[in-house]
């Protein structure tokens, strides 16, 4: 009699391969899992390292031009410390983490948001915003969006117990350094139109006039051209004064598109220097050929920066002047 030996099995590479993949699929779904449970007590985003940035000098304002794709994101960065973010990008996922380690790097007393109008290009980060920093004041559009996920910021903005205001003509930010923004479009009724009724906004401080677009139109431009030769003090509040005939600082409206920035426009404002928000290769053609030719043709020595082709633009003001510099490679 032999002695006993154990049976050996013969392999089956099909079932082997059938648990083999059942096992990766088991797996993938813990870890899914631990990443959501993860993810509810503690938002990834929180989790995000702070951007290397410069410290800012006393007296200084900073506009910081984020470079967020075919979308519109301004932080301008107030001599107190305070931070509004004019737009906050689309949402979408790098853009939303590179503004929230951008916030981070900055370390400001406290932030604001303020939403041009109701595209989601612009309002689509702000949410997220509100959710992990807190917000003073969502500043709103006068013609809003029954989209859900406005709908989603509205209901971030009164869950956190923030203020919330429409932003119309005469709607005036003031800092305790002097700095002022002025909104001088549009008027609070009648509009009808979402990109007309884009908040375009005049920004002064030490002499250095900022003026931000938003995506109006030649058709806006020209109706403002019209009220400023009639008087212009118009769109003046008070001691918050607006002098369109000389812009140091351009934001170029509605990322640099062949509809907006008309001759006539460009002509009164005589911008020194223009930035362009837009996505790399966007399928928009933004910005267009002409719009460029038509800055230099108001100005000779316009300086024009786009965040497509230099990243984040940021532009110092202080008491000596203004000075422009794009930061692409610095605060990774």
């Amino acid at each position: 009699m032999k002695p006993w030996e154990p049976q050996r099995r013969h392999r089956d590479p099909e079932r082997a391969a059938r648990l083999r993949a059942l096992f990766k699929a088991g797996a993938a779904v813990a870890v899914i899992g631990v990443l959501t449970l993860l993810n509810a007590l503690v938002p990834f985003f929180s989790l995000l390292p702070a951007a290397r940035i410069r410290a800012r000098e006393e007296g200084e304002l900073r506009l910081h031009f984020l470079d967020v794709g075919q979308a519109d994101c301004t932080v301008i960065e107030f001599p107190s410390g305070d931070v509004l973010v004019v737009d906050a990008g689309s949402g979408a996922f790098d853009a939303s983490n590179h503004l929230i380690r951008y916030l981070k790097g900055l370390g400001p007393e406290s932030i604001s948001c303020l939403v041009t109008h109701a595209d989601s290009d612009h309002y689509g980060g702000a949410e997220q915003i509100i959710r992990l920093f807190g917000a003073e004041a969502l500043y709103l559009p006068v013609l809003g969006s029954e989209s859900s996920s406005y709908q989603s910021l509205l209901s971030a903005a009164e869950e956190s117990g923030c203020e919330m205001q429409t932003v119309s003509r005469y709607f005036v930010l003031a800092d305790a350094s002097g700095a002022y923004l002025n909104c001088i479009s549009p008027y609070s009724m009648g509009e009808e139109e979402s990109n007309e009724a884009s908040a375009v906004l005049y920004l002064s401080y030490c002499g250095t006039d900022v003026l931000l677009c938003g995506d109006i139109t030649a058709e806006r431009e020209e109706k403002l051209l019209a009220e400023y030769a009639i008087d212009p003090t118009l769109f003046d509040k008070g001691d918050y004064r607006v002098r369109l005939d000389g812009i140091d600082v351009l934001k170029v409206a509605h990322h640099g598109s062949a509809y907006s920035s008309s001759e006539e426009w460009l002509e009164l404002l005589q911008a020194q220097t223009a930035v362009i928000s837009c996505g790399r290769g966007n399928a928009y053609g933004h910005p267009a050929f002409r719009v460029a030719e038509s800055l230099k043709k108001a100005r000779e020595d316009c300086e024009i920066y786009r965040t497509d082709e230099l990243g984040d633009i940021v532009v110092s003001v202080t008491r000596a002047g203004y000075r422009t510099e794009y930061t692409k490679g610095v605060t990774s």
